[in-house]
């Protein structure tokens, strides 16, 4: 993506730099509040440090980014303006579940569940920034780097008979504040006279400061002083003349489109079509709490890429675990080399299929949403836990992805529909084997056959 840049003016380079930075933060609290003040799809509304629990899979309604369908979410926005919050999880009896921990940046920076902590019952105590204290007894200190953050909770469903079940585990996963007469700050109110076309300058300016960004991208932040996102107190974006709002507005179009065109090319390796993108959320460097692997392996080293890295996975999988939790793959491509299609029939053959200690599912999305796709048989993922797919005599899976509904029967059973336009599936392999990330499992291609 950096190569863009060489493209345009110096003005303009540094706000394709100031919307890389920045995107991850504006993106995710655009989400934070959203899900403070209406909710998304299956999860309503909830107010700071409180959970928000969908009681079903999502599907076409739950408009959010690379959402799955495995799992049924349980999220929380948290506030610790309040100070510590008590986090406490029932025993799950061995069911798949995990609550990951994203800053304000989109750093994952904790895990508690299956791989992190186990099963059995737990208490935890979620404190802010510089606090100093006591935990009470029995209570795992969990520090967070920024003062909201949030939990990101899935469950593992084995369809809708087993949802009552889940259910009870929601509804005993809870948060207390230790003050019960705190109120939450929330987000730090945004300059209304700024104009709209200025917003993502804005919003960047007022949350960096209310939630500075690890120590070594301060530089970074600061050198963007130009353009005003560092500026205190009145916003430097409302009095700009209209030549002065066009020139920027322009810039942040172009910015975007950087950004989206990034997505397809990207640094992650390739195989047969596939973006393997097991480090494509290892760019938290800093801050490592309880089942966060302070790893080399799960670093970005390098600098630019990492902050590239980070504004590409907010925009396509705003929440994505690490690869030691969820593994994700994806492809925009066939065998061929072609864009996916609806016009199109493929077929992806797996055998074996993928090695993994949880469970694994193919789940299909539009481009370029990234939203799941609605289909005649209501099915939007596929994978090792889905009732009625049939088995090839070698044991492998053919799994056939069309817009159309195969006439084959076999073909029928194992069908993953896609829209009529273009679609991006993505592979999820929950703590998958070790194989898969040493790169001793090959995925094959996507193979159009009509």
């Amino acid at each position: 993506m950096t190569d863009s840049h060489e493209a345009v003016v110096p003005a303009a380079a540094q706000v394709i730099e100031a919307y890389l930075y920045g995107f991850p933060l504006v993106f995710n609290l655009d989400q934070v509040a959203r899900y403070v003040a209406t909710g998304v799809g299956g999860n309503p509304a909830a107010p700071f440090n409180t959970f928000s629990h969908a009681r079903v899979l999502a599907g076409p309604e739950d408009t959010f980014v690379t959402i799955n369908n495995d799992t049924v979410y349980s999220m929380a926005q948290l506030d610790l303006g309040v100070g510590p919050v008590a986090l406490h999880v029932p025993d799950t009896a061995g069911r798949y579940y995990v609550l990951q921990f994203v800053d304000a940046w989109t750093d994952n920076f904790a895990y508690v569940g299956h791989r992190a902590t186990g099963t059995g019952a737990g208490d935890f105590l979620l404190v802010p920034p510089g606090w100093q204290g006591d935990a009470p007894t029995g209570h795992t200190v969990i520090r967070f780097p920024t003062v909201v953050a949030s939990i990101v909770g899935r469950w593992a469903v084995a369809g809708d008979d087993d949802l009552p079940a889940v259910h009870a585990l929601q509804d005993a996963t809870t948060l207390t504040p230790l003050d019960p007469t705190a109120t939450p700050v929330g987000l730090a109110r945004l300059d209304p006279g700024v104009p709209e076309e200025l917003a993502f300058l804005e919003k960047l300016r007022v949350w960096s400061q209310q939630f500075p960004p690890a120590e070594r991208d301060r530089p970074l932040l600061a050198s963007l002083a130009p353009l005003g996102v560092t500026q205190a107190g009145a916003s430097p974006f409302r009095s700009l003349g209209a030549e002065a709002v066009a020139e920027l507005a322009t810039a942040l179009e172009h910015a975007a489109g950087v950004l989206r065109e990034g997505l397809q090319s990207g640094s992650s390796p390739e195989q047969n079509g596939w973006k393997l993108t097991f480090h494509a959320f290892d760019y938290n460097l800093d801050y490592f709490e309880v089942g966060a692997l302070d790893d080399a392996r799960f670093k970005i080293s390098d600098p630019k890429q990492r902050i590239v890295e980070r504004a590409a996975a907010a925009l396509a999988g705003l929440w994505g675990n690490h690869a030691y939790e969820a593994a994700y793959i994806m492809t925009y491509l066939d065998d061929r080399g072609a864009k996916l299609t609806g016009a199109n029939t493929y077929t992806l053959r797996l055998l074996p299929t993928p090695p993994v200690s949880a469970f694994w599912s193919l789940t299909m999305y539009s481009v370029p949403d990234f939203f799941l796709v609605a289909n005649p048989i209501d099915r939007y993922s596929i994978g090792d836990r889905t009732p009625g797919v049939v088995l090839d005599d070698d044991g492998g899976l053919t799994i056939t992805i069309s817009h159309e509904r195969p006439t084959d029967e076999q073909a029928a059973a194992n069908w993953l529909p896609s829209p009529a336009g273009e679609f991006r599936p993505v592979m999820r392999m929950y703590e998958p084997d070790p194989v898969i990330l040493e790169g001793g499992y090959e995925f094959p291609p996507i193979t159009r056959i009509s």
